[in-house]
């Protein structure tokens, strides 16, 4: 009896011992289909058994490491090019992983809220009183073979602290109409690198319809703003009793992009603001210090960030003063490009008055894609809308001077993908005011290649002047020769 209970002893620590062993793990950034970011280090990183060794292998590139006390570990290999054949990669400790049909090419993060998350199938909908998908692409694009993209898309999860891990389907591959559930804005983003530097691309898929810009700034990013410090603090410290997911302090950045924090990529393309529009311009100092804390916290120095300006929607308003806080969220938007290494993607021109989701994320991703096309490929291509840099009142009018006019001003109009200039129209949205503050409709005139003059007969001395200052400024229509449209605005003497 001795005998039998020591090998049961013996044999129950066997088993024991090994159930304890903790096999080797990485996180969900890494699987089947995955992307790489080319011409930078590839990071791997994972957990295991204390002092374990790992060996990490890609294209035939090794390095091993020990895991730390905790079972961390972390490995470097050198910067690859960009390929479309797909290589293994292997992690080796006490068990073995492999991930198969990696590429290299271009990885972007794609966030925000539900105009980023807009998948390419508009999440299944139809086009108003008809039995037809309403798509945010074309049908061969919805279906086609686009094998060169590839997202990683995380589940809506939230947590109070950053997490090692994320929920989420994993790497998926943009054919047979899988791609129906990528990010439209992000898709046509990558369609368009791929299409200029012919490399694939990743798109990080990290998005929430409705969330507040508060749950993507991690805690210490409200530091980074003195005019947010204060908000931050209370935020945080409401915390635990606040139920609404949208808006949990810091909760979508520590459940949804946390796990990236090690992963290389090139920059980040962001729709949101449409829960935010009540703060109006105090918008520009949250979102300054949500990128500057991902940019501490991603190991990619000051990368890329784009963002896309709110499009217009609800009721058409023909009066003037009709306006709402959604015009000065834009302008909000607009003054946090004097970050460095920013971009602006302005769709005054691709709204819906009846939809807050527009479909036209064609125009999105391209107008993103142009800033990255500018700024880090060099490409020559113009990316920055027209922006009014100053206004002179003088003489019953209001001369107004552009920047970023490419080769000059016209007047256009967007047809669905195409723009088109419309010689000889007339400029609309553009308004002006007297001491009164009262505005009314202004007559404009193009005059050379960056300037536009108002006047209207009602205001003898007007003091300022508006554009486009209006939730839904349908009918807008100045743009640059290559199809950019004006940034709206209002200024004053």
């Amino acid at each position: 009896m001795k005998k039998v209970f020591t090998f049961l002893t013996v044999a129950f620590v066997m088993i024991s011992a090994v159930s304890a062993r903790a096999d080797v793990k990485v996180p969900k950034c890494f699987g089947d289909n995955g992307v790489f970011q080319r011409d930078k280090p590839i990071c791997v990183w994972g957990w295991s058994d204390p002092d374990e060794e790992v060996t990490v292998t890609f294209n035939g590139t090794s390095a091993s490491t020990s895991a730390c006390e905790k079972g961390f570990w972390k490995v470097e290999l050198p910067a690859e090019p960009a390929t479309y054949e797909g290589k293994d990669l292997v992690i080796q400790g006490k068990n073995t992983l492999k991930f198969s049909n990696i590429l290299v090419g271009e990885v972007w993060i794609c966030s925000g809220q539900s105009n980023m998350e807009m998948p390419l199938n508009s999440w299944g909908q139809k086009l108003r009183g008809t039995d037809l998908p309403r798509l945010a692409c074309t049908e061969e694009e919805l279906t086609g073979d686009y094998s060169y993209i590839r997202f990683n898309r995380a589940r809506h999860v939230v947590n109070d602290e950053p997490q090692k891990d994320f929920e989420t389907p994993g790497w998926l591959v943009c054919k047979d109409g899988v791609q129906k559930d990528c990010t439209a804005a992000g898709f046509h983003f990558a369609v368009r690198l791929h299409n200029e530097l012919d490399v694939p691309v990743g798109l990080i898929d990290s998005n929430w319809g409705g969330s507040n810009i508060n749950s993507w700034i991690p805690d210490d990013g409200w530091n980074q703003v003195p005019e947010t410090v204060e908000i931050g603090k209370k935020l945080i410290a409401e915390r635990p009793n606040q139920d609404n997911p949208g808006a949990k302090c810091g909760g979508m950045f520590n459940a949804m992009l946390a796990p990236w924090i090690n992963y290389n990529f090139r920059g980040a393309i962001w729709y949101q603001g449409c829960t935010n529009a009540g703060e109006r311009e105090f918008y520009y100092f949250k979102q300054k210090a949500m990128i500057r804390e991902w940019r501490k916290l991603f190991k990619n120095g000051d990368f890329p960030f784009y963002w896309v300006q709110l499009a217009p929607f609800t009721a058409v308003s023909d009066d003037p003063n009709q306006t709402n806080d959604w015009p000065y969220l834009r302008n909000g938007q607009t003054m946090c490009l004097e970050v460095a290494n920013t971009g602006q993607a302005v769709i005054i021109d691709a709204g819906e008055a009846e939809d807050i989701h527009p479909t036209n994320k064609f125009i999105v991703g391209n107008r993103l894609a142009l800033w990255a096309l500018a700024q880090v490929f060099n490409k020559d291509v113009y990316c920055c809308s027209p922006m009014v840099k100053k206004a002179e009142f003088a003489a019953g009018k209001v001369t107004l001077t552009f920047d970023h006019v490419g080769s000059g001003l016209v007047a256009g109009k967007l047809n669905d993908r195409v723009f088109e200039k419309t010689d000889g129209a007339k400029l609309a949205r553009f308004a002006v005011a007297g001491a009164d503050g009262k505005y009314v409709w202004a007559d404009a005139e193009i005059v050379g290649k960056n300037q536009v003059v108002l006047s209207a007969e009602s205001v003898a001395e007007p003091v300022a002047a508006r554009y486009a200052f209006q939730m839904c400024p349908e009918g807008c229509n100045l743009y640059t020769e290559e199809g950019l449209p004006a940034t709206p605005f209002e200024i004053k003497k």
